[in-house]
Protein backbone atom coordinates (compact mmCIF):
# COMPACT_ATOMS: atom_id res chain seq x y z
CA UNK A 1 0.00 0.00 0.00
CA UNK A 2 1.59 3.44 -1.09
CA UNK A 3 0.66 6.00 1.78
CA UNK A 4 0.19 9.15 -0.68
CA UNK A 5 -3.08 6.90 -2.61
CA UNK A 6 -4.29 7.13 1.08
CA UNK A 7 -3.46 10.80 1.72
CA UNK A 8 -5.03 12.16 -1.75
CA UNK A 9 -8.75 11.48 -1.04
CA UNK A 10 -7.95 13.25 2.78
CA UNK A 11 -5.72 15.67 1.09
CA UNK A 12 -8.85 16.17 -1.72
CA UNK A 13 -11.06 16.70 1.43
CA UNK A 14 -9.32 19.43 2.80
CA UNK A 15 -8.81 21.42 -0.58
CA UNK A 16 -12.38 21.01 -1.26
CA UNK A 17 -13.43 22.68 2.31
CA UNK A 18 -10.86 25.49 2.19
CA UNK A 19 -12.50 26.09 -1.40
CA UNK A 20 -16.04 25.92 0.33
CA UNK A 21 -16.43 23.08 -2.62
CA UNK A 22 -19.36 20.99 -1.19
CA UNK A 23 -20.23 18.93 -4.09
CA UNK A 24 -16.03 18.54 -4.42
CA UNK A 25 -15.98 17.22 -0.91
CA UNK A 26 -19.08 14.77 -1.09
CA UNK A 27 -17.72 13.21 -4.68
CA UNK A 28 -14.54 11.58 -2.49
CA UNK A 29 -17.03 9.28 -0.89
CA UNK A 30 -18.04 6.10 -1.68
CA UNK A 31 -21.91 5.29 -2.41
CA UNK A 32 -22.31 4.08 1.92
CA UNK A 33 -19.63 6.92 2.61
CA UNK A 34 -20.50 8.05 6.08
CA UNK A 35 -19.46 12.08 7.55
CA UNK A 36 -19.42 12.89 11.24
CA UNK A 37 -19.00 16.55 11.64
CA UNK A 38 -16.95 18.61 14.47
CA UNK A 39 -20.70 19.13 15.95
CA UNK A 40 -21.44 15.66 15.77
CA UNK A 41 -23.82 15.73 12.84
CA UNK A 42 -24.08 12.60 10.47
CA UNK A 43 -24.06 11.89 6.44
CA UNK A 44 -23.88 8.85 4.41
CA UNK A 45 -23.66 8.90 0.84
CA UNK A 46 -21.93 11.10 -1.54
CA UNK A 47 -25.87 13.01 -1.81
CA UNK A 48 -26.65 13.67 1.54
CA UNK A 49 -22.72 14.81 2.32
CA UNK A 50 -23.31 17.42 -0.67
CA UNK A 51 -27.06 18.62 0.98
CA UNK A 52 -25.74 18.90 4.35
CA UNK A 53 -22.52 20.81 2.68
CA UNK A 54 -23.63 23.05 0.90
CA UNK A 55 -25.95 25.22 3.04
CA UNK A 56 -23.00 25.84 5.30
CA UNK A 57 -21.14 27.43 2.57
CA UNK A 58 -23.80 29.28 1.40
CA UNK A 59 -25.24 30.60 4.52
CA UNK A 60 -21.09 30.96 6.74
CA UNK A 61 -18.17 32.51 6.00
CA UNK A 62 -16.18 29.27 6.87
CA UNK A 63 -12.87 28.98 8.42
CA UNK A 64 -9.38 27.62 6.32
CA UNK A 65 -7.79 24.38 7.64
CA UNK A 66 -4.38 23.67 8.93
CA UNK A 67 -3.76 19.45 9.12
CA UNK A 68 -1.00 17.46 9.63
CA UNK A 69 -1.29 13.61 8.95
CA UNK A 70 0.05 11.66 11.95
CA UNK A 71 -0.16 8.37 10.50
CA UNK A 72 -1.74 5.91 7.79
CA UNK A 73 -2.49 2.47 8.55
CA UNK A 74 -3.95 -0.54 6.41
CA UNK A 75 -6.68 -2.16 7.85
CA UNK A 76 -6.57 -5.08 5.61
CA UNK A 77 -6.33 -5.48 1.67
CA UNK A 78 -7.73 -2.23 -0.12
CA UNK A 79 -8.45 -0.48 3.37
CA UNK A 80 -6.90 1.92 5.31
CA UNK A 81 -6.64 4.36 8.05
CA UNK A 82 -5.81 7.83 7.90
CA UNK A 83 -5.20 10.04 11.21
CA UNK A 84 -4.78 13.59 11.18
CA UNK A 85 -5.08 16.36 13.29
CA UNK A 86 -6.29 19.98 12.69
CA UNK A 87 -7.13 22.94 13.58
CA UNK A 88 -9.12 26.12 11.88
CA UNK A 89 -8.08 29.58 10.70
CA UNK A 90 -11.12 31.94 11.05
CA UNK A 91 -11.81 34.53 8.45
CA UNK A 92 -9.63 37.44 8.31
CA UNK A 93 -7.04 35.81 10.80
CA UNK A 94 -3.90 34.56 9.87
CA UNK A 95 -3.21 32.19 13.27
CA UNK A 96 -5.07 28.54 14.06
CA UNK A 97 -7.65 28.78 17.10
CA UNK A 98 -7.11 26.83 19.82
CA UNK A 99 -10.61 26.21 19.99
CA UNK A 100 -11.19 24.47 16.68
CA UNK A 101 -8.17 21.82 17.39
CA UNK A 102 -9.33 18.62 16.46
CA UNK A 103 -8.62 14.97 15.85
CA UNK A 104 -9.55 13.52 12.20
CA UNK A 105 -9.78 9.89 11.01
CA UNK A 106 -10.47 8.69 8.07
CA UNK A 107 -11.21 4.87 6.36
CA UNK A 108 -10.05 4.69 3.28
CA UNK A 109 -11.56 1.82 0.82
CA UNK A 110 -9.91 1.53 -2.69
CA UNK A 111 -12.22 -0.18 -5.60
CA UNK A 112 -11.65 -0.82 -9.05
CA UNK A 113 -8.26 0.96 -8.24
CA UNK A 114 -9.59 4.02 -6.49
CA UNK A 115 -9.30 5.18 -3.01
CA UNK A 116 -12.30 6.68 -2.09
CA UNK A 117 -13.48 7.48 1.82
CA UNK A 118 -16.07 5.08 3.49
CA UNK A 119 -15.63 7.42 6.67
CA UNK A 120 -14.22 10.55 7.94
CA UNK A 121 -14.43 11.81 11.52
CA UNK A 122 -13.99 15.28 12.95
CA UNK A 123 -13.50 15.07 16.65
CA UNK A 124 -12.75 18.00 18.64
CA UNK A 125 -9.57 18.11 20.60
CA UNK A 126 -10.65 19.95 23.53
CA UNK A 127 -8.45 18.45 26.03
CA UNK A 128 -10.15 19.58 29.34
CA UNK A 129 -8.33 20.40 32.11
CA UNK A 130 -5.11 20.21 29.90
CA UNK A 131 -4.28 23.11 28.87
CA UNK A 132 -0.62 22.01 27.93
CA UNK A 133 -2.19 19.56 25.21
CA UNK A 134 -3.61 22.29 23.60
CA UNK A 135 -0.60 24.28 23.63
CA UNK A 136 1.32 21.70 22.45
CA UNK A 137 -1.12 20.84 19.45
CA UNK A 138 -1.49 24.52 18.20
CA UNK A 139 2.10 24.41 18.45
CA UNK A 140 2.54 21.68 15.77
CA UNK A 141 -0.35 23.26 13.65
CA UNK A 142 1.57 26.25 13.51
CA UNK A 143 4.49 24.38 12.44
CA UNK A 144 2.70 24.15 9.14
CA UNK A 145 1.65 27.06 8.51
CA UNK A 146 5.41 28.04 8.72
CA UNK A 147 6.14 26.01 6.34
Amino acid sequence: MDDSEVRRPYGGLIAAWNRRDARGMAELFRERGLQIGFDGSTATGPDEIFQHLAPIFEDHETATYVTKVRGVRPLGPGTALLIAITGLVPPGRTDVSPATLAHQTMVAVREDGVWGIELFQNTPAQFHGRPELVNAMTAELRQMLAG
